[in-house]
């Protein structure tokens, strides 16, 4: 959520002067494992990149990394965001590596941010690169608690919801909501989301 918000509030814009289409900040979201391959080609179609003569699929890493380069350098780029770096623990520790040192190559070459977002797992992935880990800070978002926070957070969250009677929460599922939850921002928000389904389907909204 963090990631969307930031990408909406520095969209792409289009510079007639130039006939660029400006882009502060470039959000993706990494690949299933680490493949260098799958990700320079996540990167074209984020860009919006228009096919070559040559099946992009049929070129080899460093074709794909060169034809990369070279539009992300017409950008005006600041910031590379990517979002589930944590899929990177899904391939060998030689994959691992490999994956990473695209995304220091990447940070060094256009002189820009790199942001990892991920579960807590994401740290261990990142530190498979020293060099790369020392140069990014972590930050830990920690779980709800029971707080005048926690229950703002969640009357704000059903107020946004499109449901013709009040909610009758109370503090007592306030309590049951973090004890199934863990506080987990993405648990509470579909928990929220199947117990208003549910208040549909029954007729009780």
């Amino acid at each position: 959520m963090i990631a969307r918000n930031l990408s909406r509030k520095y969209a792409p814009e289009y510079d007639p002067a130039s006939g660029i289409t400006r882009t502060p900040l470039l959000l993706l979201q990494a690949p299933p494992a680490p493949d260098e391959r799958r990700f320079y080609l996540h990167i074209l179609a984020a860009l919006g990149a228009p096919a070559t003569a040559l099946s992009a699929r049929a070129q080899n890493v460093a074709s794909l990394e060169v034809r990369v380069i070279a539009l992300l350098r017409d950008l005006g780029l600041r910031m590379i965001m990517i979002d589930e770096v944590h899929n990177l623990l899904a391939g060998t520790h030689r994959e691992q590596r490999r994956f990473l040192n695209v995304l220091r190559y990447l940070s060094n070459e256009l002189e820009v941010s790199l942001v990892c977002l991920g579960v807590s797992e994401a740290v261990d992935a990142i530190r498979g690169d020293i060099q790369l880990a020392r140069r990014l800070d972590e930050h830990h978002l920690p779980n709800w608690r029971d707080d005048a926070e926690f229950s703002d957070m969640i009357q704000t969250l059903i107020a946004a919801m499109p449901l013709e009677k009040k909610s009758n929460l109370k503090v007592k599922s306030f309590k049951q909501i973090l004890a199934l939850t863990g506080g987990v921002t993405s648990r509470i928000f579909a928990l929220i989301k199947d117990l208003s389904i549910y208040a549909i389907v029954t007729g009780d909204e």
